[in-house]
């Protein structure tokens, strides 16, 4: 019997750790459960963001476009980790909630750097 990989090769991007800790981003933004939902929203947008802009940028040919397309999700992911923790100040999310969010946005902010420099 064929395996998953067999039948759906990867594609490039979900190779990528800085894709991985991305989708984590997006998913500890998600159990943070903000109770306001226009900062929810924005939050999780910005996490969606984030995780799609590096998809795309690694699909990029053009050096200067995929650094670019990189920089946008640099700025999503501090974006999305920066709205819990406003949500957190306001008391709209639990504080555990923001450092974990903290961890991952920084995380993924470094690693989507890195790859700006190749």
């Amino acid at each position: 019997m064929a395996n998953k990989t067999t039948l759906y090769p990867a594609l490039p991007h979900e190779n990528l750790i800085a894709y991985q800790v991305a989708c984590d981003l997006l998913v500890a933004v998600f159990k943070a459960d903000i109770r306001g939902s226009d900062l929810r929203d924005q939050a999780l947008r910005a996490a969606r963001s984030a995780c799609l802009n590096i998809a795309e940028a690694n699909g990029r040919d053009s050096p200067g476009d995929r650094k670019r397309v990189f920089a946008i999700a640099r700025g999503e992911a501090a974006e999305a980790a920066s709205a819990v923790h406003v949500a957190s100040l306001s008391g709209l999310c639990a504080e555990e909630h923001a450092e974990r969010v903290r961890k991952l946005g920084g995380r993924t902010v470094a690693l989507v750097t890195g790859l700006m420099r190749r």
